[in-house]
């Protein structure tokens, strides 16, 4: 598969998620690219429930989402993540559907086992603001009634 660059890969996440949205019969609106932590906003069609979206998306199957630290106080109950794995051109993405509580918890309770975990040489990892999420049990994928637009 060609190499994609991240920021066109991250582009292809949104507005597959948001075709995926109206498919299923809700408005989807995708945000301008200066609008932080929030990618797209989901409405259903009476317009009474709302909630806001943040794509992260990989080309190849990878076993993790890259984040920041941020996503551990970034929390609503009207705030999730879609991470999306888009596979082959001839492939259906995945989606995984997780509300924002259920990505600051995992966050950091893997970086807390990071943390105490030795590194390389028995050496302390030194802290950083990455952190990562992975569904190795497929407990969130296609989960779109997560998200309480029906």
């Amino acid at each position: 598969m060609k190499k994609i660059p991240s920021v066109i890969t991250g582009v292809a996440g949104e507005y597959f998620v948001a075709a995926e949205l109206s498919r299923r019969g809700y408005i989807a609106s995708i945000s301008l690219r200066n609008t932080r932590g929030i990618d797209i906003l989901a409405t259903n069609e009476s317009g009474k429930r709302s909630v806001t979206i943040q794509c992260k998306t990989q080309q190849r199957d990878q076993r993790d989402w890259i984040l920041n630290q941020k996503c551990e106080d970034f929390v609503s109950e009207t705030h999730y993540y879609v991470f999306v794995k888009l596979g082959n051109v001839t492939e259906r993405p995945a989606f995984y559907i997780v509300p924002s509580k259920g990505v600051s918890a995992y966050a950091k309770e893997t970086h807390k086992k990071w943390r105490a975990t030795p590194g390389r040489d028995g050496r302390e990892h030194k802290d950083n603001p990455m952190r990562k999420f992975s569904d190795p049990d497929k407990k969130y994928l296609d989960r779109w009634e997560l998200l309480g637009l029906d």
